[in-house]
């Protein structure tokens, strides 16, 4: 593969945590926002967040 093609797999990649990781932060938004919040559901929706924001500062550090 092509280096340009590397960069453009890269950024898509990128893109679609990006787009997870906002899509995650509105699900615990909606989450706390209920009469009665599930604290499993919204520890598992932070956890599946951070791994996308761990995730998001490797590829940050490795560029």
């Amino acid at each position: 593969m092509s280096q340009h093609g590397l960069q453009t797999s890269s950024a898509s990649h990128l893109e679609a945590l990006i787009s997870k990781h906002h899509a995650l932060e509105n699900k615990i938004h909606k989450e706390e926002k209920r009469p009665l919040p599930s604290d499993t559901v919204l520890r598992n929706l932070k956890l599946k967040k951070l791994h996308i924001k761990e995730e998001l500062e490797r590829i940050k550090q490795a560029s």
